[in-house]
């Protein structure tokens, strides 16, 4: 096994810790409901390998949540190859893993949170990821405490990250035909290698820790908050722009739509009811 093939497989031994250890945080939330996990895999011979496994949960706090973890490699289908920095250089030969964390929630002052976090090859190698939160209704104490726990993470692996990848994040996580960002963002950074592996690797876990350790305060302290069905209304439509998002711009849905990876596992990310 190549240093690269050994590297991916302990980093997704790693994502599968993370997402068990997600998963019983927010089951801890429901009075009855449990994740419903899945796996996948390649059929022997496809030109892609590998697969992935996925927990779902349909709840009373979280009305719908997935928290996926997936590691495939191959070569890219020539049309595929633009979409993946360093594709074409390696004539398509990839290998990937990650998590991936996408929380709609059934109080509409609880917000909805998103975190993925990856590790690449092709002719190079580097990491990519983040958290955001999506609030129907923004609440400041909220977005600083997740914002806080974000720039902890930053802060602990070099002194401008947060600052740079919380722009990063305002840029992405926005919807120009609408000319309205997302949420209230958090960080976002892609192509991450700085010659340092075991550094860099150190922080994408570190912002998984950061994610682990604070939205479930925030769950706490509004799952119970009272809501009319205007409120119910509103979150529907603010869904409706996250569906937006993720179909048209998110790179990693697309990337899933590129290794003809489960439609379930790339398709987690879109909420159970929107409204437009």
């Amino acid at each position: 096994m190549s240093d690269a093939e050994s590297f991916a497989a302990a980093a997704t031994a790693d994502f599968r810790d993370l997402q068990g250890r997600l998963c019983r945080a927010f089951e801890a939330f429901e009075p009855t409901a449990r994740f419903a996990p899945k796996s996948w895999a390649r059929p022997a011979g496809h030109r892609l390998q590998g697969g992935g496994w996925s927990a779902l949960l349909r709840g009373d706090v979280f009305e719908k949540v997935g928290v996926n973890v997936s590691h495939v490699w191959g070569t890219l289908a020539p049309e595929s190859r633009g979409q993946v920095a360093g594709a074409r250089e390696s004539e398509g030969r990839f290998s990937a893993c990650g998590l991936s964390l996408v929380a709609h929630m059934a109080n509409p002052y609880t917000p909805t949170v998103h975190m993925n976090l990856r590790y690449l090859t092709t002719r190079q190698a580097w990491f990519g990821g983040g958290a955001d939160l999506t609030p129907t209704f923004p609440i400041a104490e909220d977005t600083a405490e997740f914002h806080g726990a974000l720039q902890a993470a930053c802060d602990a692996y070099r002194p401008g990250a947060y600052g740079e990848f919380k722009a990063w994040c305002d840029r992405y996580f926005y919807l120009p035909h609408r000319q309205e960002p997302r949420g209230v963002g958090g960080i976002f950074f892609d192509d991450l290698a700085s010659g340092d592996r075991a550094r860099d690797y150190a922080f994408v876990r570190s912002v998984g820790e950061a994610l682990l350790e604070v939205f479930p305060r925030i769950v706490a302290r509004r799952k119970d908050t009272p809501f009319d069905a205007q409120a119910r209304e509103q979150q529907l439509l603010k869904r409706g722009r996250y569906v937006e998002f993720n179909l048209v711009y998110d790179r990693g849905t697309r990337f899933g739509f590129s290794t003809d990876a489960d439609p379930e596992a790339y398709l987690m990310s879109l909420p159970p009811l929107a409204k437009w």
